[in-house]
């Protein structure tokens, strides 16, 4: 093979490698994303430590819910409720109590019941079944008493658990008084006047 043979055959391969090299480059420069400068999106960072708080509706407090309760409501609410508890006086007990006057009477009163460990220690500190005590316990019941043994989900509905405790407040022969929904709105406005007297004006 003569040096003019040898030069064609190390062009040919010279120049295969500068057309590899050259594609490579320009299918870089094609397919490479290039970051975006108009119309981009940015988000504001957070802090580190910063808490993120969802918005959460706001619950009337209990005694204003029950100025507005319906007992005709309470009672239909409650029929839910009859496959496992009686509501007349001297009623049987089922899955669970008979539930003739419960409201502001002491936890776990019913000696005929077997109640749970847990409400029975709740009974033994001397806890009552209070308004705000039964709507919580509505609201999520293992929340509110771990390791009790009632299955049941929970009323998410905050003015049907009202109607409810109205309706089951009714079931007494001397019912107990009402929360007073004017004590609480005084209370808040009270607060509000407090709020706006620290407040410094905006400069």
């Amino acid at each position: 093979m003569d040096s003019f043979e040898l030069n064609k055959i190390m062009g040919a391969v010279l120049g295969a490698l500068l057309f590899v090299v050259g594609l490579s480059i320009f299918a870089g420069m094609m397919f490479t994303p290039r970051p975006a400068t108009h119309g981009s999106l940015v988000l504001p960072e957070v802090e580190a430590g910063a808490t993120i708080v969802a918005d959460v509706p706001q619950v009337e407090p209990l005694p204003i819910r029950l100025a507005s309760a319906s007992l005709d409501r309470g009672e239909s609410a409650a029929r839910a409720c009859a496959s496992c508890h009686s509501f007349n006086e001297g009623g049987d007990n089922r899955v669970g109590p008979n539930l003739w006057d419960v409201v502001e009477q002491g936890k776990a009163n019913n000696p005929g019941f077997g109640y749970s460990a847990a409400l029975s220690a709740r009974a033994a500190d001397g806890e009552v079944w209070g308004f705000e005590e039964l709507d919580a316990f509505f609201e999520n019941p293992r929340a509110y008493l771990p390791g009790t043994t009632m299955a049941y989900a929970g009323l998410r509905n905050p003015q049907t658990r009202a109607d409810i405790i109205l309706y089951m407040r009714s079931l007494s022969d001397n019912p107990a008084p009402l929360p007073e929904a004017a004590a609480v709105v005084r209370d808040d406005e009270e607060a509000e006047a407090e709020v706006e007297v620290e407040t410094p004006a905006a400069q």
